[in-house]
């Protein structure tokens, strides 16, 4: 839970801004824009007459176009005295893509505040709310705005609870607490639209998205270790027109299969691969085997990037045919 110690500080520092700066990471999942979208949203609302900009380094998905604001999302920002930056759902610097080109941004030029519920988050900004027992930042965001008794519209409520929805997977994953329903609950009475979401998030695949998992799903193999493992090469994404952000969803059918231990997609792009893993598991903690590889995010939920590009490998083994 938002401290009030927290949401004052918070408040302070944007009450010092000339202009404020909301930013998430980089490939956006539905936490992210619903982040974003919601707390920039929240900050017109609150300050009408400083400009508040939104940024990514990389555009909405078409999955969430439908949400309020979805257009006015900016890739790198500019820059000016007097900027202040909220940065949602990044853990790290690094996950926006903005650490290289914009390295001002995180070194205290600027006084930023850092929400987030990731529990490995690095905590770079001047003010830092993190809250791990959260859902998704979209919770986080309602919290700190509750605190400090800021109107939440339909609009608002509509970009936060997609965010609430598509990381707790449509409140079907272990994360889906009994705050998270208060939270739902809350949004729907502040006017969130709640089949709007729904219809967009899990009721619409495109023919690309559907030829994509369909690649994955063949790929699927299980090893000794207890492990689902499938891989999506360049080429897939090439053939079946799908772009990056469609992956998203794809690993809970992958972790589906019975009595595995965990699950990971390995996906190349932009001369990376990215890893995504999940479990079902308590005893399995998968931000630890991130962690292995520099990546992070919650024990039953985690991710990783490698520089490089993915190699098939076959392996056979020969058996003694049993005596008839």
């Amino acid at each position: 839970m938002v401290s009030l110690e927290e949401a004052r500080q918070a408040q302070e520092l944007l009450q010092r801004a000339q202009r404020i700066l909301c930013i998430c990471h980089r490939n956006p999942d539905g936490d992210a824009i619903g982040a974003l979208l919601g707390v920039g949203l929240l900050l017109e609302q609150v300050s009408p007459e400083k400009p508040v900009q939104l940024h990514c380094r990389d555009s909405v998905p078409e999955t969430f176009q439908f949400l309020p604001s979805s257009g006015r999302v900016q890739g790198p920002p500019t820059l000016q005295q007097g900027d202040a930056i909220v940065f949602v759902d990044s853990a790290e610097p690094k996950l926006t893509e903005f650490h290289e080109s914009h390295p001002q941004l995180f070194d205290g030029t600027y006084p930023a505040l850092n929400i987030d519920h990731h529990p490995t988050n690095s905590c770079y900004g001047a003010v830092n709310i993190i809250v791990p027992q959260a859902s998704s930042s979209c919770e986080i965001v309602l919290q700190l705005a509750d605190a400090l008794s800021w109107k939440v519209d339909s609009d608002c409520a509509t970009c936060l609870l997609t965010g609430v929805y598509t990381d707790t997977g449509g409140l079907l994953h272990s994360n889906t607490t009994a705050d998270v329903y208060r939270t739902v609950a809350r949004l729907l009475r502040a006017g969130a639209r709640q089949q709007a979401v729904v219809n967009a998030v899990f009721r619409t695949a495109k023919i690309s998205t559907l030829k994509l998992w369909g690649r994955v799903l063949e790929k699927i193999s299980l090893t000794e270790e207890g492990a689902a493992i499938s891989a999506v090469t360049e080429g897939d994404f090439r053939a079946t027109g799908a772009d990056y952000s469609e992956l998203t969803g794809a690993i809970d059918y992958v972790n589906a299969v019975p009595g595995m231990r965990f699950s990971l997609i390995l996906s190349e792009r932009d001369g990376k691969v990215k890893g995504s893993l999940r479990t079902l598991r308590d005893d399995v903690d998968v931000a630890a085997m991130a962690g292995r590889f520099h990546g992070g995010g919650h024990k039953k939920a985690a991710g990783f990037a490698l520089t490089g590009k993915l190699k098939p490998e076959v392996r056979w083994k020969v058996v003694e045919e049993e005596a008839r």
